[in-house]
């Protein structure tokens, strides 16, 4: 009896060794579960910053970063960054910092985005009198104090292509009496393969209240990912990208025919003007190197 024992108990560990590591190995193949929350991170070099196709660094380069929370619920929250010049609306600041959140959702080849959009410039101080007045040219209200912006925004996306509506429930960067200026954004970003991308952008901007204000801005422009030639780039995205608008910015018009778009370098000279002004919205080509992580 003692036998029969022993040797049953054999067979039952000798199917048991077995079924253990079957279970090991199907626990090891199983997929790790899809946490409830991500975070990321993003930098660049740019060559120079567009912002809604108008030069925001007096042709200069930029350099840009952020970071980016999500939750599968489709929430969000996000902070962006980037050099900017005084000249551009921003007296006293170098800084844009963007605070934003949301939710975002799809369906299949469908998408949504809702969300709020804060530009905060650090160190601003616009004020009535000075080489950079913040003014509105059609009643000419000038604005004092920091410079900010709050968008409310609207998206929705097919495939590669998206179509965004802004709204600003401020005054528009600081200019007085233009509450509620919008903005139309319709992108695409179409995957080539082998890392290549192609990017299309029109946008048009309703400037509320401002004599020439309004404009439409383009852009075309091709990405690579690194790492299809160096292993070891793998998410080092180089772009190329040509930018243009018909935005009023000759700083040579005449006093009667207003352009809001004649940026200075912010630099004062020895006789009170500024040492340099270019048409903002001038056309350019700009190249980047970006990573997300």
């Amino acid at each position: 009896m003692r036998k029969t024992i022993i040797a049953a108990s054999l067979a039952t560990a000798a199917f048991a060794v077995p079924n253990l590591a079957a279970a090991q190995a199907a626990a090891a193949a199983a997929p790790a579960p899809t946490p409830d929350f991500t975070f990321t991170g993003n930098a660049g070099l740019f060559s120079s910053y567009r912002f809604r196709g108008i030069d925001q660094t007096f042709g200069e380069p930029a350099i840009q970063g952020g970071i980016d929370f999500s939750h599968t619920s489709g929430f969000y929250l996000g902070n962006w960054n980037s050099n900017v010049n005084q000249g551009a609306g921003y007296p006293g600041g170098n800084i844009e910092m963007d605070f934003y959140g949301g939710w975002k959702k799809t369906w299949g080849d469908w998408g949504i985005d809702l969300g709020a959009l804060y530009y905060y410039y650090p160190g601003t101080n616009a004020l009535r009198t000075g080489p950079i007045l913040i003014q509105n040219n059609r009643n000419l209200n000038i604005r004092t104090g920091s410079i900010h912006n709050t968008d409310l925004y609207i998206a929705g996306s097919w495939k590669w292509i998206s179509l965004k509506y802004s709204n600003a429930i401020s005054d528009y960067f600081g200019t007085p009496n233009t509450k509620n200026s919008d903005y139309w954004d319709l992108s695409a970003n179409y995957d080539l393969g082998d890392g290549w991308g192609i990017t299309g952008h029109v946008g048009h901007l309703n400037f509320k209240n401002m004599t020439n204000g309004n404009y439409t801005d383009w852009k075309l422009g091709v990405t690579k990912d690194l790492g299809g030639w160096v292993k070891e780039l793998n998410g080092w995205v180089v772009g190329v990208s040509y930018i243009d608008t018909n935005a009023k910015g000759n700083c040579s018009a005449p006093a009667t025919d207003p352009q809001p778009y004649c940026f200075s370098n912010g630099n004062i000279n020895a006789t009170g003007g500024f040492d340099k002004t270019k048409n903002a919205g001038r056309g350019i080509g700009l190249i980047s190197i970006s990573k997300t992580f």
